[in-house]
C-alpha cells in the first residue's frame, strides 16, 4: 500500500523518532519525578501521569503533529463538500468546511477523521478516499467519522486506556520490586525511582500491554461498531458501507475466525460490516425525495 520511495520514507520516520524522542522525554521526566517523590503510590500517580499525556495527545496531535507529516487544504468541491457540512449541521459538530489532506504521499489507504477541541474541530478526508470513492461511499466514511466525534469516542477510549495503564502499573509494581530484590545488586538497579530500572520497566509494560492486546482491540473494535451503526443512520447508506468494506478488504481480511476478530481485529471484520448494512437495508425504507403524482 505504500507509495513512497525509500528516502522519503525514511525521512518521515526520523521526522517521527524526533517526535516520539520528544514526547516521550518529557513522559518520562513526569514519570521519574512521581516515582521520587511518591515512593509508596507511586503506581497511582503514574498512572494519572499517562492519562493525561494520553489526553494531551488526543488533543495536540492532530492540530501540531500530523501537518508536520501531510498538507491540509480545503475541499473547493461542494459536489462532495456540501454533502457533509450537511450531516455535519444536522448533527451539531462546530465545522464550516471540509479539509483534503495528500495520504496519497505516503500510501493507497482511504481514511478520513473528524478531530479538534476548543474551536479547532476539522473535517478531514485524505485524498485516496476522492479517488477511489463515489460520493455515497465517501458520505459514509465521513459520517463514521462523525459518530466517533459525537458518541465521544475519545473520552470512553481514554477511560478504557485508563484502566490499562492501571493494570500496567500494578503489575509493575510487583514485577518490578520482586526482580529488583531478586537481581538488583547484579544489574544495579536500587529501585523504582532509578533511571537504570527503565529497561526492566518497560519490558513489564510491553509484555502487560501485549498480554492485554484481545482487550485492547475489543475495548477499539466496540466503538468502531458504534461509529458504523451511527454512520448508516446518518448517511442512510448501506450500499457505501458494504461497498467501502469490500475496498478495505485489500488490507484487512474480510472474513475472519471468531477467535481471530477477538485476538486481532482492532475494528469489524468486513464480513461484519457488510451484513450490518444488508440487515439495515432489509429493515429500512429507501430515503430519496418523494414521486412527484402522475
Amino acid at each position: 500500500m505504500a507509495t513512497q520511495n525509500f528516502p522519503q520514507w525514511f525521512g518521515e520516520q526520523m521526522l517521527m523518532v524526533a517526535v516520539d524522542l520528544i514526547v516521550t522525554s518529557l513522559l518520562l521526566i513526569g514519570l521519574y519525578a512521581v516515582f521520587r517523590r511518591a515512593p509508596r503510590t507511586w503506581w497511582i500517580w503514574g498512572t494519572v501521569v499517562a492519562i493525561i499525556f494520553t489526553i494531551l495527545g488526543i488533543m495536540l496531535a492532530p492540530v501540531y503533529i500530523e501537518p508536520l507529516f501531510n498538507t491540509y487544504k480545503p475541499l473547493n468541491d461542494p459536489a462532495i463538500s456540501e454533502p457533509i457540512l450537511a450531516m455535519a449541521r444536522a448533527n451539531e459538530i462546530p465545522v464550516t468546511q471540509v479539509f483534503e489532506v495528500d495520504a496519497s504521499r505516503q500510501t493507497k489507504r482511504v481514511s478520513a477523521n473528524v478531530s479538534g477541541f476548543l474551536g479547532t474541530t476539522r473535517i478531514a478526508l485524505n485524498d485516496n478516499l476522492l479517488k477511489q470513492c463515489t460520493v455515497p461511499e465517501i458520505r459514509e466514511v465521513m459520517a463514521h467519522e462523525m459518530g466517533h466525534y459525537i458518541l465521544n469516542h475519545s473520552i470512553k477510549l481514554v477511560t478504557y486506556f485508563s484502566l490499562f495503564f492501571l493494570a500496567g502499573f500494578l503489575a509493575l509494581r510487583g514485577f518490578f520490586q520482586g526482580a529488583v530484590t531478586k537481581w538488583g545488586d547484579r544489574w544495579g538497579v536500587r529501585g523504582i525511582a532509578d533511571p537504570a530500572g527503565l529497561p526492566l520497566l518497560s519490558l513489564i509494560f510491553s509484555t502487560v500491554f501485549f498480554l492485554l492486546t484481545p482487550v485492547i482491540n475489543t475495548a477499539v473494535r466496540v466503538t468502531e461498531r458504534e461509529a458504523d451503526a451511527f454512520s448508516i443512520n446518518t448517511s442512510r447508506e448501506p450500499d457505501g458501507l458494504a461497498k467501502v468494506a469490500l475496498k478495505l478488504g485489500e488490507y484487512r481480511k474480510l472474513d475472519p475466525s471468531p477467535m481471530e476478530e477477538f485476538i486481532f481485529f482492532d475494528h469489524p471484520s468486513g464480513r461484519a460490516r457488510i451484513r450490518m448494512a444488508m440487515d439495515w437495508k432489509a429493515a429500512h425504507l429507501p430515503c430519496g425525495p418523494e414521486k412527484a403524482n402522475p
